[in-house]
């Protein structure tokens, strides 16, 4: 009589084995962002940190979540996984930071179809140097195999950043007036956004192979397109006591007009001179590739620009001395009466 074999986790496509050994890898990783903030070892069932602040009068947690989206098709194309842990950290304390919190700790989530180790130590190797950019710690995690909803060789990433700021400090847009400057800070790329679209016109339209190489940018489009997100947090930290500075906004999905919008009081829109600065040309490349309308091309990418900082009309550019090359602002629009961005195209 035969018997019934007995399945194991492993031949069911979870292999607890394998991420135990992943864990063993990227413990030192993660350790290197420690600081004497960070309460117990690696390890533990929850990360914990102190919540002590001297010197703030009313300390409020500011928090955000988010993923790297379809950036990591690419990452997947080019077996090169660095760098969407460098995203993710950017990008989520890019998010804090423009409100004018400074980022305490970073938690991240990874959904895989097989746990390959080796991966999982690029992945978190990104991680921690974002963290170690922002002075943050990586306290705790979480690293799913899950073959029944992502395919082999794929995965998910997504961020959680836990920041500080005294309430009488929150930059939120709310002393924003008709007149204000606005000024623009140049981005590294696409940042983490627009690659749906990015990858139809680069693979399909254009038939371009990740491996690619084009005279123009100087690179293979699949490392031109896996530039990482541009960190601001020091640019951020540098004016947002300053006088005169009323908002900041990250240029994510929706673009300049979409992201800027977010800190407008009511009746005040803006105008923005799409000319004043020099588009990249990555986006140059995309659009002719794939026959993109300008407008459109607005919308879905950063074009050059992943920080907007808003400024007080009587601001001259004293504001911004000591920044230099690719920290300096451009003037691009100012404040307007009325309930509708306008861009000149």
């Amino acid at each position: 009589m035969n018997e019934k074999k007995h399945l194991t986790y492993a031949e069911a496509g979870v292999d607890i084995e394998r991420g135990d050994e992943a864990t063993r890898k990227i413990k030192k990783l993660i350790e290197s962002t420690y600081n004497a903030r960070v309460i117990g070892g690696f390890g533990h069932f929850g990360g914990c940190f102190s919540g002590r602040f001297e010197g703030i009068e009313e300390p409020v947690l500011v928090s955000s979540a988010d993923g790297v989206g379809t950036k990591i098709k690419l990452a997947c194309m080019l077996k090169k996984y660095d760098t969407v842990g460098l995203d993710i950290v950017h990008h989520c304390v890019n998010d804090i930071a423009v409100m004018g919190a400074q980022p305490l700790y970073f938690l991240d989530y990874i959904g895989l179809g097989r746990l390959e180790p080796g991966t999982v130590e690029e992945i978190v190797g990104g991680l921690a140097e974002g963290c170690r950019n922002a002075g943050t710690a990586l306290i705790a995690g979480e690293t799913a195999e899950m073959p029944d909803i992502y395919n082999e060789g794929e995965f998910d990433l997504a961020g959680f950043i836990v920041g500080l700021v005294d309430r009488k400090k929150i930059i939120d847009g709310a002393n924003i007036v008709a007149g204000d400057k606005i000024y623009g800070f140049g981005s590294s790329g696409l940042h983490t956004n627009g690659y749906t679209l990015a990858r139809k016109i680069a693979f399909e339209a254009a038939g371009w192979a990740p491996d690619h190489y084009i005279d123009e940018l100087g690179d293979t489009i699949g490392d031109a397109l896996l530039t990482p997100h541009k960190l601001y947090l020091d640019i951020i930290a540098g004016l947002r006591e300053r006088e005169f500075v009323r908002g900041f906004a990250h240029v994510t999905g929706g673009g300049i007009a979409g992201n800027l919008s977010r800190i407008m009081p009511a009746g005040l829109t803006f105008h923005i001179d799409t000319g004043s600065w020099q588009v990249p040309k990555i986006f140059g490349l995309l659009q002719k590739h794939g026959n993109v309308e300008t407008a459109e091309m607005f919308h879905a990418f950063n074009m050059g620009i992943g920080l907007l900082c808003v400024v007080d009309r009587r601001a001259d550019d004293d504001l911004f001395s000591g920044m230099e090359g690719d920290d300096r602002p451009v003037l691009i629009g100012e404040v307007i009466k009325g309930d509708k961005p306008q861009l000149n195209f």
